[in-house]
């Protein structure tokens, strides 16, 4: 239950779009084996068509400290690294909840074993928060008794998956809470709810908010640059072709 969480986000320059292909190609290819061939299990997101200033989303999981700092030093030797900045960075750790009792479940985050994504749901939602100090100031009593409210409207959304995760002292923010969801829209809903309930005034800040579609790390760095389209148009038009084929084909064979 002590694991370690590293989110690093990613954008790139304009100077390496206007890159040559090849060379854009050969960056991407290296960054992917530093990820692939770490010891740190890595999960990457794309953050394409969903922000402004950063396109990729990584998060790192280890049990210890030192994983994580060797992972990002060997990031740091890649040329991709060299065309990029990090425009947000998080570290946080697993950590039982106080607030739990009564509330655990099959497949939930406190759960032994199941320590960062799942990665059976396409997209993640992701973004630090601080709560207000006056949250502290209540009787543990008075906040369980909030939080089990607040559960309880997270139990409607079963196929949407919570990780909650503790920075006090280690970052500047309280906590990075990432959701494994199916729908960015069933997401947004339990949102909408949990913004009636009694917890979420005690909430003092949770942005910058990060959806991130789930991909294999190669996948989501050729989305930044377009390739991954020119992939698929390929794909599609591979697929029309062979469907005329079997068409064209079938044809001769009834006349």
């Amino acid at each position: 239950m002590n694991e370690l969480y590293r989110y690093l986000t990613l954008a790139v320059t304009p100077e390496w779009r206007r890159l040559p292909e090849p060379v854009r190609r050969a960056h991407k290819r290296e960054l992917a084996l530093v990820v692939t061939a770490s010891d740190v299990r890595v999960h990457a997101y794309s953050l394409v068509g969903t922000r402004s200033d950063a396109e990729l989303l990584l998060w790192a999981v280890a049990e210890d400290f030192e994983r994580l700092r060797a992972l990002e030093v060997r990031l740091a030797a890649t040329a991709l690294w060299s065309h990029s900045t990090r425009p947000y960075a998080y570290l946080a750790a697993r950590r039982r909840s106080q607030y739990l009792a009564g509330h655990e479940h099959a497949g939930s985050e406190q759960v032994p074993g199941t320590s960062g994504p799942v990665g059976n749901q396409p997209y993640l939602v992701l973004y630090p928060m601080v709560k207000k100090r006056s949250w502290y100031a209540l009787p543990v009593e008075e906040r369980t008794r909030i939080m089990g409210a607040h559960f309880l409207v997270g139990h409607k959304y079963p196929e949407i998956r919570i990780h909650t995760a503790y920075s006090f002292g280690i970052d500047d923010h309280e906590f990075v809470v990432a959701f494994e969801t199916p729908d960015i829209r069933q997401f947004l809903s339990l949102v909408a709810d949990l913004r009636e309930t009694e917890s979420s005034s005690y909430t003092e800040r949770e942005t910058p908010i990060f959806v991130g579609r789930a991909l294999p790390v190669a996948a989501a760095l050729d989305e930044i640059d377009g390739t991954a389209a020119g992939t698929r148009d390929a794909a599609g038009t591979r697929e029309a072709a062979d469907r005329r084929e079997a068409a064209s084909a079938e044809r001769a064979i009834v006349g």
